[in-house]
């Protein structure tokens, strides 16, 4: 097992930095293999620039995490024990009592553990790790990738689950129902996010709920979803129109499509990410809709559905090679609909690779 907790460990070692506490499900997850999520209950991995490093779980779950890969200390706790007594001692035998700089997921940790954090470390002060480990996270390793181009080959299949369940009278969420159902029978065991099935002017919401809306002949039908395999997410947007289509739902459609191409077109390695999103926002402007494209290009895909980088305009970092991230724009048009294309694209060497591969084509579904 690769040992991506190492790494954290020489950067504190070359950032003079005692100790660090990652405690979030997916970079405990990255960290160590581990994937659990413990509820209100304590989790997390102590990581040090020399000294072992430890792992802090419930009782119940030390199993499952050496059966994970994680073969270092486990500080273990049942639910009437303090877990923070137990980790002052150890971080006491590793030389650390007081006055230390912790580096923390400053963006996630609660003030109550922080609180504790300080107890048991008095006059500590804390230093971030979150960009750290976002840069490790960014470029996927061969081992990853092969999860998530499955995922994406999964979610596709999804896709197509959700037209063959088009029935006019149907409601948005009789077909939520209907994929996910299909989805539990293959094996998997949760949605990368709650399934969105928009009919008609509902799909005008970027983030619409699905309801008890039934089909109608001339609604866009938008499919949002993506599944979760091994740890990793896939994330897909297909837009169809329901039996007839009027010109305006063409001409949202062709220039949302064109606008997708023109973004996959301009990836590459060293792009600035801010041109890839401005690829399709241009395009869309031009065409008439650059209202009612309301949210960034994209976004950071792997552990996390959403997570690091944002693909938007204002976004100076260059695309590397082995990064994984959507691609969707969407025009959203009130009262008459809305059209998002959504696919998951890994950057390569020379260009891209499409994870996601529904067809985009427009399509009347009868």
């Amino acid at each position: 097992m690769e040992r991506k907790w190492e790494n954290i460990s020489q950067w504190l070692k070359q950032e003079g930095v005692e100790m660090a506490f990652v405690h979030s499900t997916p970079n405990v997850f990255y960290l160590t293999r581990f994937l659990c999520d413990p509820h209100e209950r304590l989790m997390g991995v102590f990581l040090f620039p020399e000294a072992d490093p430890f792992l802090v779980c419930p009782n119940m779950e030390q199993a499952r995490a050496r059966a994970a890969g994680w073969t270092e200390q486990i500080i273990g706790y049942d639910d009437a024990e303090d877990p923070w007594l137990m980790i002052g001692e150890a971080l006491r035998k590793r030389g650390i009592e007081r006055n230390a700089t912790i580096a923390v997921e400053k963006e996630s940790l609660p003030y109550a553990r922080a609180e504790a954090l300080l107890n048991v470390v008095p006059g500590a002060s804390f230093t971030a790790v979150d960009a750290q480990i976002n840069q490790m996270r960014l470029v996927k390793s061969a081992d990853e990738l092969v999860i998530l181009r499955q995922a994406a080959l999964i979610a596709d299949e999804a896709v197509q689950v959700g037209l063959d369940a088009l029935e006019l009278g149907r409601t948005e969420l009789e077909v939520v129902a209907e994929i996910e159902l299909a989805m539990k029978k293959k094996g998997i065991r949760e949605m990368s996010f709650p399934t969105t099935i928009l009919f008609g002017a509902n799909s005008a919401l970027p983030h619409g709920t699905p309801g008890d809306r039934p089909l109608k002949k001339g609604d866009f039908v938008l499919f949002d979803l993506g599944v979760v395999l091994d740890g990793y997410c896939s994330d897909i947007t297909r837009t169809f129109v329901y039996q007839e289509a009027s010109e305006e739902q063409r001409a949202i459609y062709d220039a949302v499509l064109t606008a997708q191409e023109a973004a996959i077109n301009a990836c590459r390695p060293g792009v600035r990410m801010g041109d890839v999103d401005l690829a399709a926002r241009n395009l869309i402007s031009e065409r008439g809709y650059g209202e009612y494209f309301n949210h960034r290009l994209g976004h950071g895909l792997g552990i996390g559905v959403h997570e690091f980088p944002s693909i938007h305009e204002r976004n100076d970092d260059p695309l590397l090679t082995g990064m994984v991230f959507t691609i969707e724009p969407g025009i959203y048009v009130p009262e008459v609909g809305g059209v998002r294309i959504e696919d998951d694209v890994h950057i390569t060497a020379d260009g891209v690779e499409l994870l996601t591969r529904f067809p985009k084509t427009f399509q009347i579904i009868d």
